[in-house]
């Protein structure tokens, strides 16, 4: 047969190949020596067993790439969840939700506590180091990932038979025919995306014990060959537990249990209970505040992108005026610096996210004064002609007044540093999902707070879906540099997260991430969500009418009356 021409992006070359060659015997060619994990083709991801029977363009990928990360951190996944199958033939990894260090893992028996949440096994400090050692080995041996297509009604009796009860109910939701299974050393297991040509690549982990379970630890973003450093973050920890065991209560663990709900007609009474929730919680933030009126004036609120900071901040000063406090709101990106005084950024691009962005000495004079009783002119930012300007509006704090305040600095000390700490009350606010596909595939909070910004950007402002996606990487890099350094500085969380909110993210986002050409730069990650979205089952309008409207969801979606 003909050889079939295949254009490399890496060494941007041309290449001829045999029809059948595997992207794996075409890396060593295109890219000697290269840690390659993955590969685009033809701007859609796929793994190094993929077969090529015509001409396209292929670029290989390594940890460095957001993708090349993701498939890492599955293939790493399967290895623990092989070490589990030998070390406790008779229990259940659970990957639960992502930590700021990893994974958060437990290890789990078969049958739930009464109320619903999991029966922990308690893991001890040694045999998380066996575990770790059985790991090694696996790696060690460099053993190959086999794909192989079963029926649905093969691999759900596989499942069941392993007590992948999560793993069972996404299968019978979605009713697909036939279903991709991954087999390690002899073991099975599903993994939604593309893993590694072998173990022999996974060389970059660890394992810390954590809570009642584990971290699974994977390399740094930009330095693979360390892991990422361990923070015990136990305020973000606890709320994520928090909702992790909340949905167990439910009863709506993973995402075949969501969509069995959806299916059931019961997602109403779901979308009362959640928002009920969110009440409670705002409820309870507010008496913190209460209880220390003495001498708390401000509240500032901080959290990452798309994690409804704005709603949180009306509906948070609803519950003061009902304990009888009367809220006044500033906008922190008042203070901004002049356009021409803003720092830039290693590619001269004005720097908005950088502390030194903000008129710090201003807002902290600002403030005292405002504490001190006196009345100050609160500045407007005009961001058309990028300078402060003053239209009249005085404030002054009087003794029921307490100032909210949001912004992307929020809790970082070095915004006020001369302003009384005493004063403060911090509060982060952010989507901190704790729901699941199945068993040990868990989903990832910045998913969940893209397709929120990509929702609430293209209906607000136009902004075309693929721009959101191209952005998505500088904001996340903004948020690790001034946002999640400072989450454990705050007096209280709030988790904004609905576990019913991917159905209602899917109705808006699929028909955007559609859009997408082929030929667009965004269109691997377009594919990527399409797919995840593909297991969850969109609610109907007449469930979203449901939504009450001062819900969070409502400053995505639309229809808020905050």
């Amino acid at each position: 047969m003909e050889d079939i021409r295949i254009f490399c992006e890496n060494d941007k070359d041309y290449h001829k190949v045999q029809p059948g060659c595997s992207l794996n015997e075409l890396a060593g060619l295109a890219c000697p020596g290269g840690r390659i994990i993955a590969a685009i083709v033809d701007n859609q991801l796929k793994g190094l067993d993929f077969k090529i029977l015509q001409q396209h363009s292929i670029r290989f990928i390594t940890y460095d790439h957001p993708d090349g990360r993701r498939t890492y951190i599955r293939s790493l996944c399967f290895v623990l969840q092989n070490a589990v199958n030998e070390m406790f033939p008779d229990k259940i990894l659970a990957v639960d939700y992502s930590l700021p260090s990893g994974l958060y893992c437990e290890i789990r028996e078969k049958d739930c506590l009464e109320d619903g949440r999991p029966n922990i096994y308690f893991i001890t400090d040694e045999e998380i180091e066996a575990l770790k050692a059985r790991m090694m080995e696996t790696i060690a041996k460099d053993l190959p990932f086999k794909r192989v297509k079963m029926t649905f009604e093969e691999a759900s009796k596989l499942y069941t038979a392993k007590h992948q009860t999560e793993k069972v109910n996404l299968m019978h939701s979605v009713g697909r025919f036939t279903y991709s299974v991954y087999f390690l050393d002899g073991k099975a297991d599903t993994f939604y995306g593309p893993l590694a040509p072998s173990t022999g690549c996974l060389t970059t982990f660890d394992l810390m014990g954590f809570n009642s379970g584990f971290c699974l630890q994977y390399p740094m973003d930009g330095c693979p060959e360390k892991v990422l450093p361990m923070k015990r973050q136990s305020k973000i920890a606890t709320a994520l537990k928090e909702h992790s065991d909340w949905c167990s209560i439910m009863g709506v663990k993973g995402a075949g249990a969501l969509n069995r709900t959806v299916l059931s007609g019961n997602i109403k009474d779901l979308i009362n209970l959640s928002e009920a929730l969110h009440e409670r919680k705002y409820a309870d933030i507010a008496d913190q505040i209460y209880a220390r009126r003495g001498s708390v004036k401000i509240v500032f609120i901080a959290g990452p992108s798309s994690s409804g900071k704005t709603s949180t901040s009306k509906r948070l000063a609803i519950q003061c005026r009902i304990l009888g406090m009367n809220p006044k709101v500033i906008e922190l990106d008042n203070y901004f610096v002049d356009r021409e005084l803003t720092p830039r950024d290693a590619n001269g691009e004005y720097d908005f996210e950088a502390l030194g962005a903000m008129d710090l000495d201003f807002l902290g004079q600002q403030l005292n004064d405002l504490l001190a009783g006196k009345e100050v002119e609160i500045p407007k930012f005009d961001f058309k002609e990028g300078r402060r300007v003053f239209n009249g509006n005085f404030m002054q704090l009087h003794d029921k007044d307490i100032l909210i305040m949001e912004g992307i600095h929020a809790l970082n000390p070095a915004m006020i540093p001369g302003v009384d700490s005493s004063k403060v009350f911090r509060v982060y606010a952010s989507a901190l999902t704790s729901l699941s596909l199945d068993e040990n595939n868990n989903i990832s909070t910045s998913d969940n707070r893209m397709l929120r910004r990509m929702i609430r950007d293209n209906r607000t402002r136009g902004v075309k879906p693929e721009e959101t996606i191209m952005r998505w990487q500088s904001v996340r890099r903004g948020e690790n540099r001034n946002i999640f350094p400072f989450q454990e500085n705050a007096d209280a969380v709030f988790n904004s997260a609905h576990i019913f909110e991917l159905p209602v993210l899917k109705y808006y986002a699929e028909p955007l991430l559609r859009r997408i050409a082929p030929s667009s730069p965004a269109y691997t990650e377009a594919v990527r969500m399409l797919k995840f979205l593909s297991y969850i089952i969109p609610l109907s309008p007449s469930e979203i009418a449901v939504i009450p409207p001062t819900s969070i969801l409502r400053e995505f979606i639309d229809g808020q009356t905050l």
